[in-house]
């Protein structure tokens, strides 16, 4: 008998407001049964951050759990030919979007709200992996520990053109100006990649909260330290970026890949797809 994703999947979520700001913006959301992980990192007037984050989460993660109940990720899309995760994920997000861009834009206390947005689906040994704004996905595999996602902000593309050195953006005054969010416009662009998945993985979803105050090579030594008890890293985590200054608020959800999960290819799934072509 297959596994189901809550026996392959270890999953730790853990936010904190910080030691400067009043409350939290952040929002996370986790779900093993469904191999989702959603954080997001708002932004805008008072408390509006919170709302457009807690939006992005509530919404998309109702919205996948319909979607997955009616097709699964790893079968073709008949329009595509890619795997039906990509176009849910695109779709979802478009979705998401415009429902916090018109509570910007109607509701006066979430004038300018936005937020930025990480998530990763996991199904068939992979993980599909979107984003938009800074927050980040990071992936430790054996002794390597790297990011998988590259930041959507003003100091990225400085850094790409060569104009300042990772020295010099460790002290910018623009390490917060992002160039995409969810939310802001009536559309956005969400960076989507797809990657296959080991057992013994372990993948980090974190807010800029994080990996502002901590370097990345402490946060790898971190995980590999502590990386065989979840719960003790992310505290871990929390507790350091806060003694770094913890200017802001941060955020982590921490995945294990237990065992492999590959995704049924018998008659069943043959079936259900050709029932479902539609993705709904």
């Amino acid at each position: 008998m297959a596994k189901s994703l809550s026996d392959v999947l270890e999953i730790v979520v853990r936010t904190d407001p910080g030691r400067v700001r009043g409350h939290n913006e952040d929002a996370v959301f986790a779900n093993p049964n469904q191999g989702l992980a959603i954080l997001a990192d708002g932004m805008g007037g008072y408390n509006a951050g919170e709302v457009a984050s807690g939006m992005a989460t509530t919404l998309l993660s109702a919205e996948f759990e319909a979607a997955l109940k009616a097709y699964a990720p790893h079968l073709p899309d008949a329009e595509t030919g890619k795997p039906f995760a990509y176009r849910c994920i695109l779709e979802r997000i478009a979705e998401v979007n415009s429902a916090i861009f018109h509570a910007a834009e109607t509701e006066p206390h979430c004038a300018g709200m936005g937020t930025t947005l990480v998530m990763a689906l996991f199904y068939d040994d992979r993980v599909s992996v979107a984003h938009i704004g800074d927050s980040r996905l990071y992936r430790l595999r054996d002794d390597e520990f790297a990011a998988i996602t590259r930041d959507h902000s003003l100091l990225q593309e400085q850094l790409d053109c060569g104009m300042i050195s990772p020295a010099e953006a460790r002290h910018s005054q623009q390490r917060n100006l992002v160039t995409r969010a969810l939310g802001v416009d009536p559309e956005v662009e969400a960076e989507i990649g797809d990657y296959p998945v080991r057992p013994g993985d372990l993948y980090l979803l974190c807010s800029d909260g994080l990996n502002d105050m901590v370097e990345d090579d402490e946060i790898g030594a971190i995980l590999q330290a502590l990386g065989d008890d979840l719960e003790q890293a992310a505290s871990q985590l929390i507790r350091v970026a806060n003694e770094h200054g913890g200017r802001d608020n941060v955020s982590v959800i921490l995945i294990r890949i237990l065992h492999g999960f590959p995704a049924p290819r018998g008659w069943w799934a043959r079936l259900k797809g050709a029932f479902n072509k539609d993705g709904r």
